[in-house]
């Protein structure tokens, strides 16, 4: 009776032993679930925070440059607001000649892909685009892309007193770059 006994209580201890298993590592597992996980869309609001200095009202002087003869003197507006709760930045920049008429617009988008951890810039202007990465630093961002035979290099920066400085420059081959564009931007309140 004794061997009876003995064999009968073990598989009864066994199935004990593996349900206190099953339910330690359910409890683990729910535990686990239970954790804040920081979601896709938390980390791309968080990075695009980064561009929050330039949410407002632009609006300065802008010198364009185009080829020979004299350099063409404009008022720059930069419009930019943040979209679809903080996850996508907009961005729409006219320049308007001395008599009103707009003589340049555009319209970007800047959003930031945590899967590259990378910023993209997407830029509008006359039935053509651009679409590349924005190089994003403390108070300033730069961008670039090839248009032929030029390479087009935008870089942005705040000045010590707030201002939007964004210069853009064309290089073409070995010569050295030339600047073609030359803003400074004041905030409107």
């Amino acid at each position: 009776m004794k061997s009876q006994l003995s064999k009968s209580r073990f598989p009864r201890f066994l199935f004990r032993l593996t349900l206190a298993a099953t339910i330690v590592i359910g409890l683990n597992g729910a535990l686990a679930a239970q954790e804040p996980a920081q979601s896709s869309t938390d980390i791309q609001r968080e990075a695009m925070r980064k561009l929050s200095f330039l949410a407002g009202s632009w609006s300065g002087p802008i010198t364009i440059v185009r080829g020979p003869g004299e350099p063409l003197h404009r008022t720059q507006t930069e419009d930019v607001q943040y979209k679809l709760d903080g996850l996508v930045l907009l961005i729409e920049g006219k320049s308007t000649a001395s008599d009103g008429k707009v003589s340049f617009s555009a319209l970007a988008t800047v959003a930031y892909d945590d899967a590259s951890r990378a910023y993209r810039f997407r830029a509008y202007n006359n039935g053509r685009y651009v679409d590349t990465e924005l190089s994003v630093q403390d108070g300033g961002f730069s961008w670039q892309y090839q248009a032929g035979p030029a390479h087009i290099v935008n870089t942005m920066h705040l000045t010590k007193s707030g201002e939007w400085s964004e210069v853009t420059e064309a290089t073409f081959g070995n010569n050295p770059p030339q600047r073609s564009v030359d803003m400074l931007l004041q905030h409107r309140p």
